[in-house]
């Protein structure tokens, strides 16, 4: 992973963890130790798939822009599908709080995007090459 990447996996990765703490402990004041462990599983949910999906797209942008478009589609294929399967499969538990989960997932991911799009502003990175060659011009 570049540099920039890595800053910009943890500027989402720590508010993300800040505002998963506190979605644990509102869920347990609110709903118990079920709403707690709900809140701390969507928490984590959030966190792994989207560093999934940021490592995923780090390694793609070096093959090229092309594979970086594709790896972060399929990234974000790969992660509703796997949500739905999650909530599939867990729809009924009773284990723990699934009000409490979803809040969670949904806050999470809200902070995580915001945090991201924040740290990718933040970055100075050129958009254009600015030693590149313009077709037709003639060297001067």
């Amino acid at each position: 992973m570049q540099a920039n990447d890595v800053r910009v996996l943890k500027s989402a990765a720590i508010p993300t963890l800040a505002v998963g703490v506190v979605a644990v402990v509102v869920a347990l004041l609110t709903a118990g130790g079920e709403g707690a462990l709900g809140a701390a599983i969507g928490t984590l949910l959030v966190g792994v798939f989207f560093s999934i999906s940021v490592v995923a797209v780090s390694y793609a942008a070096r093959v090229s822009p092309q594979i970086m478009a594709i790896a972060a589609m399929l990234s974000y294929l790969v992660k509703v599908v796997a949500i739905m399967i999650v909530l599939s499969v867990f729809g009924d538990t009773t284990a723990w709080n699934p009000q409490s989960f979803a809040w969670s997932v949904v806050v999470c991911t809200l902070v995580w995007t915001a945090f991201e799009v924040r740290a990718f502003i933040k970055t100075k990175m050129l958009y254009v090459d600015p030693e590149a060659k313009v077709p037709g011009k003639g060297d001067s």
